[in-house]
C-alpha cells in the first residue's frame, strides 16, 4: 500500500463510499417489504420486471441444460448466460441471484463516473456526480432491487466507453484502443440495441479529429479499432479481428496504413448493414405509426404495439427534468453546469451522445431519460465544486459541498421512499403458474397477453403467442380477438393459432434455413388462414368462424391464463382487433368503465367520472344521460373460495349491464359484447361453455381453463 499514491487511495476510497450509498439506497425497498409473504414465493423475493422472466428463463434452462427449438429461451443471450454463471459459482439460490444482481451490477456506473473526474483532475465532482447519478430517478427506478433486465449495466457500459474515450484522446496511450474496442464488444454482447450510441460516439470522435486534431494518426486509430468493434457480425468475428488490429497498431510501420485502414473499416460497416439498425430503432420509437401495414400478400392492416407502450410515449417537462435529476432545479443546473463544464474541460463534450439520447426521451418515451443521468451529474456536481471553492475556509469548503450534495440528493432520496413498485405477480398469482406446470407439457401454449407472456414462460415452463418481445400487431391480433369475443369463436381462432404457428416452425425446421423462416413469417397467421379457406377478404374469414368450419388437428394441449389484473389493460387490449384488417378502419369503440373509488349513498352510488347508478330504479346516468341497465350483477366468493353470483336481468333491449364485484369492491360497466366476451366470461363471472373448455385451476387473483377442442 506504500506505493501506491494518495490520489489513487483517494479514488478508491470514493468509489467504495459511492458504491455502498448506491447499494444502501436500493435496500430501502428491500426494509420496506420485508416479511410481505405477498411479494415472495418458496420465501424468496420475486422480481418487479416483466421482461427478467425472460433472461431468468434462459438462465434456468442453462443451468438445467434443457431447451426445445422454437421455445424461445434466451439461452445464447449475454444476461442469462451471466446469470447463469453468477448462479453456478455463488452459494445463493437463484431467485436471490435475479433479485440482486441490478444491485450490485448497476452501482459499478460509480467506477466510471469517478475515474472520468480523476481525468480532470476533480476527484470530489466525480464522487458528487456518482452519488447523484446512482440513485436520480430514471436511473434508480430501472436498476432498483428486482429490475432484473439488461438496464443494470446499459448505462455501466457505456460509462466505461466514455471513460476509455476521454482517456484515449487524453493520453494517446494504445492501451486504451483496446479497452474501448473491448468496451464496444462487451456492451454490443450485452445489449445489441446499443449500435446507435455507439456510432454517436464514432461520429463524434470523427468530427473531432478532422477539425481540432486532423494530424494526429492516433485518432485514425481510435475509430479504426473502434468501427471494427462496431461491425454488425458475430462478436466472435469481430474480437481476433480487434485483437489483432490492436497489434497491428503497434508496429511503427504500419503507421503509414491508417488511413487504409480506416477506409476499410467504414466499407466494412457499409456492408454489413450501415445504418440499417439506427433506422429501425428510430422508427420504433420516434417515427410511430398507429397503423402498421404488412408490404405483401392482403396488405393487411395492424394496430402498433408502441402506440401502447406507456415507455415509449412522449413526456412532459417536468416528469422528464425529473427522471434526469430529480427536480426541476437541479436539471436545469445540471445543464446550465454541464456548458460550463465542457467550457472548463473540452473533453467532457464526448459525452453529448448520451445527452443526446436521454433528450429522445421527449419524443421518444421516458425510457431514453436514463443516458442523460450520469452525464448531466457532472453539471451540477462541478457547480457544487465551484461554487465550495469560492469559501473563503476550507472548513467552510467542505461544509458548503456537504451541504449542496445533500440539497441535490434529498429529493431522489424522497422519490425512493416513496417509489414502492410491486413485484410482476404477487404470491397467489405464482401459486396458479405453478400448478400450472405440474399440468401443462412444456410444448403446450398458454394463451393470455403479451405482458405475461414471460412470467408464463418461466414459472410454467410452456409457450406462449406473446410475450415481451413477441408483440407485433400482427401477432397480438388473433389473442385480443380470442379474449375480446365469444366463446365459440375464441376457441376456434386458440385452436387456428397455435397450429399455423407451429406449422411455421416445422416448415422452417425442414427447409433449416433462417431466410425461410423469415419468408414464412413475413405472411402472418391470419393472412395464411384467409387463403387456406379459400378466402380474400380477412373480414369473411373472421365472419366464416361463426359458422362450424374444419379446424387443423390438434397437435398440444391449450390453456387461457386470466388474470384480474388483467381488467386493468383491458381496453387496451380491445384495440388491438377492433380494427378493420383489410383497410385499417378502427371498429366502434368498446364500452369498457371500471371504478373502484366510490360513494354510496341512500339512493344512489357515485362511480366516478360522471357515472352514478340510481339504487331506486337501477339505471345509470352518465353525465346528464339517463341510460337503462341490461342486466345487473353481484359476484363474491363464499367461504370456500367459490364464486357465486346473482344475475338480475332488468331491460333486455337496453345497451349495458352493470357488474359489481363483491370481493374486489369493483365496479364494471360494459357494453353486450364486451359482457359476452371471452375475457368476462370466463374471469369475471366463471361462465364458460363446458363442451369448450375445462376449468383447472381458479382463485380470486387468476383463473385458468383448458381448451378442449
Amino acid at each position: 500500500m506504500n506505493n501506491i499514491s494518495s490520489e489513487t487511495k483517494l479514488t478508491i476510497g470514493y468509489i467504495v463510499i459511492a458504491f455502498a450509498f448506491s447499494v444502501a439506497m436500493r435496500m430501502i425497498w428491500v426494509y420496506q417489504f420485508s416479511g410481505y409473504e405477498s411479494f415472495m414465493f418458496n420465501g424468496q423475493f420475486m422480481i418487479n420486471t416483466n421482461d427478467g422472466y425472460y433472461w431468468a428463463e434462459g438462465a434456468r434452462d442453462i443451468l438445467s441444460g434443457i431447451s426445445h427449438d422454437n421455445d424461445g429461451s434466451p439461452i445464447n443471450s449475454a444476461p442469462s448466460g451471466l446469470t447463469a454463471l453468477f448462479a453456478y459459482i455463488l452459494p445463493f439460490s437463484f431467485e436471490s441471484i435475479i433479485f440482486y444482481m441490478p444491485v450490485v451490477l448497476s452501482s459499478l456506473v460509480v467506477v466510471p463516473i469517478i475515474l472520468i473526474a480523476k481525468a480532470l483532475k476533480n476527484l470530489e465532482l466525480g464522487f458528487i456526480a456518482a452519488l447523484l447519478a446512482s440513485i436520480a430517478w430514471s436511473y434508480y427506478n430501472r436498476t432498483m432491487v428486482g429490475y432484473y433486465d439488461t438496464d443494470m449495466l446499459n448505462i455501466v457500459l457505456p460509462m466505461f466507453l466514455l471513460w476509455s474515450i476521454i482517456w484515449a484522446i487524453q493520453t494517446n496511450k494504445d492501451i486504451y484502443l483496446l479497452i474501448t474496442a473491448l468496451d464496444i464488444l462487451v456492451y454490443r454482447w450485452w445489449y445489441p440495441q446499443s449500435y446507435a450510441l455507439e456510432f454517436s460516439f464514432f461520429g463524434l470522435i470523427l468530427f473531432y479529429a478532422l477539425v481540432f486534431d486532423r494530424k494526429n494518426l492516433y485518432n485514425y486509430k481510435l475509430l479504426a479499432i473502434m468501427m471494427f468493434a462496431m461491425l454488425n457480425i458475430d462478436g466472435f468475428i469481430r474480437f481476433p479481428i480487434v485483437i489483432g488490429l490492436f497489434y497491428v497498431f503497434k508496429r511503427e510501420k504500419t503507421q503509414k496504413y491508417i488511413y487504409h485502414i480506416l477506409a476499410t473499416s467504414i466499407l466494412a460497416f457499409l456492408a454489413t448493414g450501415g445504418f440499417n439498425p439506427i433506422l429501425a430503432q428510430l422508427k420504433g420509437y420516434v417515427f410511430k405509426d398507429a397503423i402498421s401495414v404488412a408490404k405483401d400478400g392482403l396488405n393487411l392492416h395492424f394496430y402498433s404495439v408502441m402506440q401502447t407502450v406507456r415507455e415509449a410515449g412522449q413526456i412532459p417537462f417536468e416528469t422528464f427534468a425529473n427522471r434526469i435529476s430529480g427536480h426541476t432545479v437541479t436539471f436545469v443546473l445540471s445543464v446550465l453546469g454541464y456548458i460550463y463544464l465542457s467550457y472548463k474541460h473540452r473533453i467532457m463534450l464526448f459525452g453529448l451522445p448520451m445527452i443526446g439520447l436521454g433528450f429522445l426521451a421527449l419524443v421518444g418515451g421516458l425510457r431514453f431519460t436514463i443516458y442523460a443521468v450520469p452525464v448531466l451529474a457532472f453539471g451540477v456536481s462541478f457547480l457544487i465544486t465551484e461554487l465550495s471553492l469560492k469559501m473563503p475556509t476550507k472548513r467552510l469548503k467542505y461544509l458548503s459541498m456537504i451541504a449542496l450534495t445533500l440539497a441535490i440528493l434529498y429529493p431522489n432520496y424522497k422519490h425512493i421512499e416513496s417509489y414502492r413498485v410491486p413485484t410482476v405477480f404477487n404470491s397467489d398469482e405464482v401459486e396458479v403458474l405453478d400448478k400450472l406446470k405440474s399440468i401443462a407439457d412444456r410444448e403446450d401454449y398458454v394463451v393470455s397477453w403479451w405482458d405475461y407472456g414471460y412470467p408464463l414462460r418461466y414459472y410454467s415452463d410452456v409457450k406462449t403467442l406473446v410475450d415481451g418481445g413477441k408483440h407485433s400487431g400482427s401477432v397480438n391480433f388473433p389473442v385480443s380477438f380470442m379474449l375480446n369475443n365469444s366463446q365459440e369463436i375464441s376457441a376456434k381462432m386458440a385452436r387456428l393459432d397455435v397450429e399455423y404457428t407451429e406449422r411455421a416452425f416445422i416448415v422452417a425446421e425442414k427447409n433449416r434455413d433462417l431466410n425461410e423462416l423469415q419468408k414464412i413469417k413475413l405472411f402472418t397467421n391470419i393472412e395464411e388462414m384467409t387463403k387456406e379457406y379459400g378466402l380474400d377478404d380477412t373480414n369473411d374469414f373472421l365472419l366464416s368462424l361463426e359458422t362450424d368450419i374444419k379446424l387443423p388437428n390438434k397437435t398440444r394441449d391449450i390453456y387461457f391464463y386470466l388474470p384480474y389484473k388483467m381488467l386493468n389493460i383491458f381496453p387496451t387490449v380491445n384495440v388491438f382487433s377492433n380494427l378493420n384488417l383489410m383497410n385499417g378502419e378502427k371498429g366502434k369503440a368498446q364500452f369498457f368503465f371500471i371504478s373502484r373509488n366510490f360513494k354510496e349513498s341512500k339512493d344512489a352510488i357515485e362511480l366516478g367520472k360522471g357515472v352514478s347508478l340510481n339504487k331506486l330504479d337501477n339505471t345509470l346516468m352518465i353525465g346528464k344521460e339517463k341510460v337503462a341497465l341490461r342486466r345487473v350483477v353481484n359476484t363474491f366468493y363464499d367461504k370456500n373460495l367459490k364464486l357465486q353470483k346473482n344475475i338480475r336481468l332488468t331491460d333486455f333491449s337496453a345497451p349495458l349491464s352493470l357488474i359489481f364485484m363483491a370481493d374486489y369492491e369493483t365496479f364494471l360497466v360494459v357494453d353486450e359484447d364486451t359482457y359476452n366476451s371471452l375475457y368476462i366470461q370466463l374471469m369475471v363471472l366463471e361462465e364458460y361453455d363446458k363442451t369448450l373448455f375445462e376449468k383447472i385451476i381458479a382463485n380470486p387473483h387468476a383463473k385458468v381453463y383448458k381448451l378442449k377442442i
